[in-house]
Parts: structure tokens; C-alpha cells; sequence
């Protein structure tokens, strides 16, 4: 090779350490950037220029110096898929946590006025007072005031629940609008990474941070699951279902129910459509059977990946109704009767499941106490006929607690006190007519807040009566809470030793940054120092051997 010739092997050397600098100071100052990926030179030797071979073994050949072959990402592709799916079971119990957690200062009444525990207590009070001197006006007076409040403090802990559905939906809304913004994004991307690197000498390596970005805030709130082709296309599935494809974005739609305005999420392009008067597509209940995104009545397992992304954990904490007392009875939402509709529809959820068995007690209370009071009236009229003891007007039994909707039934939220015994308590005088006072109902009374015979759900066997009932509620919140905190922080410890093994091969670090550095450097230095020599020996050719 001619003296000429060799400047280009200095040359080379010169632009690659020079494009090895730039990278090195591209990975230095994205070094906190969010989603940046370490990109690394790769370098490989240039053709190889054949003098002679005049043997076999021992060819004469001279290089032509170093090529720069590309600038690529360092990632792992398993760290990538572990990482992604463990953070989506991460964020599943996130939201089950933070819902226990509400739930708990609900029913804890810590700070938000309920204090329905109290009121519960008050009316135990009342009817114990009430058993030592039944002809008082204070006593009766006393047992009203207490089942009104028993009553407006329980109508505001059942609020309070709904309204934290309320805001879960809110969130479904915004994590499925969230869904969709992202899966047109890495649509958007993915047409610009295929269009960089369709000549195959360019690599969007920073637009390809942007995509994986992507993928781990979708990994966020659901299971996904993606795959790269030969070209640079992503395409993503999420719960087993096409959302990048070809092009296309199958978005995510939300059917809100006409009673409750909770939200379900469907797919668009699944989903069966009528046309209504006015010529818009339109969906119902039924029609969206088949595109719903997740199936709730699916068993939560990790084995299964069903415990993956907070939009499926929201959804199932959040239910898709109101529930009551009729639900831990296997009694629908249509008030039929189907078998396993608790433990498939209710027990999984944590809002539903603790409405259903709130509204047991509210219900359990109520329709006892007026249940008494009708067997008084009644055990006097068959020892008197035409007694008015304990009946109204019309002659029928007083009745303490009344319903706003007879449809409704004995709901927490469809309760009211009968205005005529708020205003005179003293009608239930609870004096017989041979003026004795009438100490069977009040010992009834009692007993009925003293008697073991109660369950809140089908699935627990303990007995509890009035006065437990509500401190074993809240005793199982603080229990499933405990043990969802447990199994989150055995989570965030997985999560967290996989980012933290995964940002070692992806992050940045500036030690090592720094020594790549020093190690260009140096290269560069040399390159220049072999093209000085060249220099100057072609320079020694000119000036003296030339003369």
C-alpha cells in the first residue's frame, strides 16, 4: 500500500473514534433521561487488500483500517418481558391495596364524620335502657333519636363506598383513554422507525426508547404481550388481543351503564353495532358480550397472569354495581336467583363485598326490630281483639323503620323513620291494657341484638350477633388489606430487583461512560499520531529524497 494509501487507515480511525466521542456524549447527557437506553459503537475491520498469495498459509495482506458499523441499543429481551409483566402484577395490587385502604378509612370512620360503629353502639345502649323502664318517655324517646341516627350514619358509610366507585370509574376512564393514546403512539413510532431504518444503515435508536417507554407504561395497566419484525414493526396484543397490528389501532371503547354510569371497556372493532332513529351506531349490554377486554369471573391467579394491570384491578374493585344484602343470598342484580353469583360476581370484588355485607347488617337490624314490634301488636290483639296496642290508625302494627321505595326494599340507601313515632315516640307505649308494662318485647328486643346467628358471607362459618357483626366487617377489611399488603411488597421487591438488573444492561453509567471516553480518546490520539507520521514521512520523500 502506497504512503497515500495509509492516511486512509488513519482516517478511519479518526472518524470512528471521533463518532465513538459523540455516542459516549450522547449516552452521558441523556444519563437521567426516563426510558433512554445505553447505546454502544460497534466497530469492525474494513476489507482486507491482497498483495500475493503465493501460498497457501501465508497470504500478503494489508487492512485498510476500522469501520464503523452501527450504533445499537443494549437491552435484554427477557429483562424486558419479566420487568414488564411482574410491574403490571406490581400495579394490579397497588390498586387492590389502595382500595382496601379507603375502604378501611371508611369504615374506620377515621376523620370523616361517619362513626357508624358509634351509633351502632347508641341504639344497643338505647334498647338496654330501654329494657329497665319501657313506659318512659325518655326511653322511648331515646330508642327513636338512636335508630334515626343508626340509620343517617350507616346511609353515609354506603354513600361514601359509592362514591369511592365512583372515582375508580373515573380512573377506568382515564386509564382506558391512556390505552389508546399510547397504542397510537407506538403506531406512529413504529412507522417512523420503519421508515429510518429501511435503507439499513441508520438505526432510531432514540425513537426505539420512545417504544419501549411505551411498552412499559402499557405493561402498567395490563397484560401484554409484543412482538418485533424483521423490518422494525411492533406489533402488541393486550389481554390476548390485537391492539398494534398492521397499521391499525383497535382502540378500546367504554359502554356506560344507564343506571350506575360505570363504565365497561370493549373493543371497537368487536363489537356488534345497531343503528338507532337518528342513524348513529350504537351498542348495547348484550351486544358487547363478546368484545369486553377482561372476563372479572375469571379466578385471580398469578399462575394464570389474571392478577396483571391496575385497569383490571380497578375493575374488579370498583364492580359493575351497588351491591346489597340480597347478592350474599346468590340473588343477581336482577333480583333472580342464580347459583354461585356471590363467590363469581361479588366476593371479588372489594367494594361490592363489603356493600353486600354492610347492607346485611343494615337490613339484619332493621327488619328485626320492626318484626318484634309487629309480634306485639299481634300477641295483644289475640289476647285482646280490637286492641290498638301498638297499631296506627288504619290498625296496622307501627312499623319503627319505613321504606322510600317499596320495589327497593330494606336497603341501606331506601330507609327512612316512621315520621309519626319520630314526632311522638311515646306511641309505642309499650304499656298493655291491664296497664302493665310490656317487658316481653323489650327483652326481645334484646336478644335480638345479643343472639349469634348471623354470617357475613356465605363463605364464613363464625356466628356473630348485632353488636360483633360490624367490628368482625371491619376486622376482615384490615385482614385482606394485611394480606394484599404482604403480597405487594413481596412484589415490589421482584419488580424492583428486575429493574434494577435491567437498568445494569440498559442504563447509563457515568464510570464507565467516563473510561469509554479516556478509551476514544486515546484512540483518537493515535490516529492522529500514525497520520502525522505519515505525514512526515511523506513529507521526507518530497522534500530531501525527491531533490
Amino acid at each position: 500500500m502506497s504512503l497515500f494509501g495509509s492516511l486512509y487507515v488513519g482516517v478511519s480511525g479518526l472518524q470512528t473514534a471521533n463518532n465513538a466521542l459523540n455516542t459516549t456524549a450522547h449516552n452521558m447527557s441523556n444519563l437521567d433521561t426516563e426510558g433512554y437506553t445505553r447505546q454502544q459503537v460497534a466497530q469492525g475491520t474494513r476489507t482486507y487488500v491482497t498483495i500475493s498469495k503465493d501460498t497457501v498459509t501465508n497470504w500478503k495482506q494489508l487492512g485498510l483500517g476500522v469501520n464503523y458499523s452501527q450504533t445499537r441499543q443494549v437491552r435484554d429481551y427477557f429483562y424486558d418481558l419479566n420487568y414488564r409483566r411482574e410491574s403490571g402484577r406490581s400495579a394490579f395490587y397497588d390498586v387492590t391495596v389502595n382500595a382496601l385502604e379507603e375502604i378501611e378509612n371508611i369504615m374506620g370512620e377515621s376523620g370523616d364524620g361517619h362513626e357508624f360503629s358509634e351509633a351502632l353502639s347508641n341504639l344497643w345502649t338505647a334498647v338496654q335502657e330501654l329494657s329497665k323502664d319501657p313506659t318512659s318517655v325518655v326511653n322511648q324517646n331515646l330508642f327513636v333519636t338512636r335508630s334515626q341516627e343508626f340509620i343517617t350514619k350507616a346511609s353515609a358509610v354506603y354513600t361514601s363506598l359509592c362514591e369511592y366507585q365512583d372515582n375508580m370509574n373515573r380512573t377506568v376512564q382515564t386509564e382506558v383513554n391512556n390505552i389508546n393514546t399510547y397504542a397510537q403512539q407506538i403506531q406512529a413510532l413504529n412507522e417512523q422507525i420503519v421508515k429510518i431504518e429501511a435503507g439499513g444503515v441508520e438505526h432510531a435508536n432514540d425513537l426505539r426508547d420512545q417504544r419501549n417507554y411505551l411498552l412499559d407504561k402499557l405493561a402498567e395497566l395490563g397484560n401484554i404481550s409484543y412482538n418485533e419484525d424483521t423490518f422494525g414493526y411492533v406489533s402488541v396484543k393486550f389481554e390476548n388481543v390485537d391492539l398494534v397490528k398492521g397499521g391499525i389501532v383497535n382502540e378500546m371503547a367504554l359502554y356506560e351503564d344507564t343506571e350506575t354510569g360505570f363504565y365497561t371497556p370493549y373493543w371497537k372493532l368487536l363489537a356488534e353495532y345497531t343503528i338507532d332513529d337518528k342513524g348513529r351506531k350504537v351498542v348495547s349490554e348484550e351486544s358487547i358480550k363478546n368484545a369486553k377486554v377482561f372476563d372479572l369471573t375469571k379466578e385471580i391467579s398469578s399462575e394464570w397472569n389474571t392478577d396483571v394491570g391496575s385497569l383490571k384491578s380497578t375493575l374488579l374493585a370498583r364492580g359493575d354495581h351497588r351491591a346489597t344484602y340480597n347478592e350474599l343470598n346468590d340473588i343477581n342484580k336482577d333480583g333472580e336467583y342464580e347459583e354461585g353469583w356471590y363467590n363469581t360476581n361479588i366476593a371479588q370484588s372489594v367494594v361490592m363485598n363489603v356493600q353486600a355485607e354492610f347492607d346485611q347488617l343494615i337490613n339484619a337490624v332493621v327488619t328485626k326490630i320492626n318484626g318484634i314490634l309487629a309480634d306485639a301488636a299481634d300477641r295483644e290483639s289475640a289476647l285482646n281483639p280490637g286492641s290498638d296496642y301498638m297499631r296506627d290508625e288504619n290498625g296496622d302494627p307501627y312499623q319503627l323503620f319505613r321504606m322510600q321505595n317499596d320495589e327497593l326494599g330494606w336497603t341501606v340507601r331506601n330507609l327512612l323513620i316512621n315520621s309519626d313515632l319520630r314526632q311522638n315516640p311515646a306511641l309505642l307505649s309499650f304499656r298493655l291494657a291491664d296497664h302493665s308494662e310490656d317487658n316481653v318485647t323489650t327483652e326481645a328486643l334484646k336478644a335480638a341484638f345479643e343472639e349469634e346467628i348471623y354470617h357475613l358471607n356465605p363463605n364464613v362459618q363464625t356466628p356473630v350477633n348485632f353488636v360483633n357483626y360490624y367490628k368482625n366487617l371491619v376486622a376482615q377489611v384490615a385482614n385482606n388489606g394485611s394480606v394484599a399488603r404482604q403480597i405487594q411488597d413481596s412484589q415490589t421487591v421482584t419488580t424492583d430487583a428486575l429493574s434494577y438488573a435491567r437498568e445494569q444492561v440498559t442504563g447509563v453509567s457515568s464510570d464507565e461512560e467516563l473510561t469509554n471516553m479516556i478509551m476514544y480518546q486515546n484512540a483518537y490520539n493515535a490516529s492522529s499520531r500514525y497520520i502525522n507520521v505519515v505525514n512526515e514521512m511523506l513529507e521526507h520523500i518530497l522534500s530531501t529524497l525527491g531533490r
